[in-house]
């Protein structure tokens, strides 16, 4: 077993009947524990980030992060001399020809997803020429246990070098071993970069019913850290598994494991799935569509009152749908109710954006685990709807109206406050300073006043 590996605590891998290994639990976890926390081998932030943050800590430019453009490439910021000192060793490698690379026909030629490998790969192969730590070492070791991808196509063009690079492995066999093995880096569940992270890639399978989840620390003068958390209870030898890609892709998550990770999932969701065959389309009439919200509603939240009820609760945890709700299951029809939910609880009627934003939970708490932050972080959007209504219709009573004839609002926003609350503090802080925990607290001191 690599080095790496036989220092954990808490986990260890045992065979798999179709994956490489899986990581199995050797202690009981509860929803919130960390389960491991790595640092980032390299990372590459996105395009539209680019100039708005670190590119080594990948921090926000905000009111106490000033960012500083570098000098001799015109094409890098940093938060400060900590953060671009610890990267100058390997960015100077490519400082002088990144902006000529970027230029180049052949960089402008490739898909935009070429792009983030290129620059990715270019990162790691610089980290690995300049970077002699023990710790660059045995993250380059557990790298290269990787499986390669068999099928992988030939790697991006990358930035050229500059200086003496000591025995590095071939860029084709980084490439083999990167091009499925790097992970979304987000900040309050925005990805804001890609990262390669060796030892969670050796270590867990991806589920779309996963009972884990990664969250990414930002700290100043320091790459970005992934931790693993338990959404749920995990008992001493369950398997820990993570998602690869979004669950509410319900259509397209296989096509997406096959082109970025070589495999075709079998998780009990996508069993289900697969079971179903094909997935009609959602009603297009308007009754039928209400109709489908009404059941969708009642499926997935069978003992609990109405929405408005204080005693109203969240599932343990999704149900497989019976045959009339199917269309449900259509990707389309999350896309829609997404759209309209947006909408209304931005420019209203904030009535239709609550009722939609209950169907969209219900829907949200029939594809996603329990704790899913995407839950939490709906709910949060309901609560700030629930307050805008509130605030709307106070605002517009007739003379000798008091608060208490919209008192439901307030109670509705409390409710789904709560719910938010409970879901998002079981994945924790992430990313940049504020985010939703913080808005949580602001909204509670609103309706606390009330």
């Amino acid at each position: 077993m690599e080095p790496e590996l036989s220092s954990l605590q808490g986990v260890r891998l045992e065979p798999h009947p179709t994956a490489r290994n899986k990581a199995v639990t050797s202690r009981s976890f509860s929803p919130g524990d960390c389960i491991l926390t790595v640092r980032a081998f390299a990372t590459a932030l996105i395009p539209s980030f680019k100039g708005k943050r670190c590119d080594r800590c990948l921090r926000l430019e905000s009111s106490g992060i000033d960012l500083k453009r570098c000098s001799g490439c015109a094409s890098y910021y940093y938060c400060g001399p900590q953060c671009q000192t610890s990267q100058w060793s390997a960015h100077r490698s490519y400082c002088k020809n990144i902006q000529r690379f970027q230029a180049s026909a052949e960089y402008q030629k490739m898909e935009t997803h070429e792009r983030m490998d290129s620059m990715l790969l270019t990162h790691l192969l610089a980290e690995l020429r300049s970077n002699h730590t023990a710790e660059c070492t045995q993250q380059l070791s557990t790298f290269l246990s990787l499986l390669p991808r068999p099928d992988i196509a030939n790697p991006p063009p990358i930035c050229a070098m500059n200086g003496r690079a000591g025995t590095i492995p071939d860029v084709n066999d980084l490439f083999s071993r990167f091009s499925n093995n790097n992970f979304a880096v987000h900040s309050h569940l925005t990805t804001v970069a890609h990262g390669v992270f060796p030892l969670a890639s050796r270590l867990f399978n991806h589920s779309c019913l996963p009972n884990a989840a990664a969250r990414y620390i930002l700290s100043e003068d320091a790459a970005p850290r992934m931790e693993i958390v338990a959404l749920q209870d995990i008992g001493a030898g369950e398997e820990i598994c993570v998602p690869y890609l979004d669950p509410a892709l319900l259509q397209s998550r296989q096509q997406g494991f096959q082109l970025t990770y070589g495999f075709t999932c079998t998780c009990p969701s996508c069993s289900v799935l697969d079971s179903i065959g094909r997935v009609p389309p959602p009603p297009s009439s308007r009754e039928d569509q209400e109709s489908l919200a009404r059941a969708l509603r009642t499926h997935a939240f069978p003992t609990s009152p109405t929405s408005t009820s204080p005693d109203f609760v969240l599932p343990a945890g999704p149900r497989t749908p019976p045959d009339v709700l199917l269309a449900a299951l259509n990707e389309s029809y999350l896309t829609s109710l997404s759209e309209s939910f947006s909408a209304a609880s931005h420019d209203g009627p904030y009535s239709d954006a609550l009722n939609v934003g209950m169907t969209l939970l219900a829907l949200y708490c029939t594809i996603y685990p329990q704790n899913y932050p995407q839950i939490g972080v709906h709910l949060l959007e309901m609560a700030k709807t629930a307050w805008n209504a509130f605030v709307t219709a106070d605002q517009n009573v007739a003379d000798g109206a008091t608060r208490t004839e919209n008192a439901g609002l307030v109670d509705r926003a409390q409710l789904y406050l709560g719910l938010s609350r409970q879901v998002l503090n079981v994945f924790g802080r992430e990313g940049d300073d504020g985010g939703p925990l913080d808005e949580i607290e602001t909204l509670q001191g609103l309706l606390s006043n009330v």
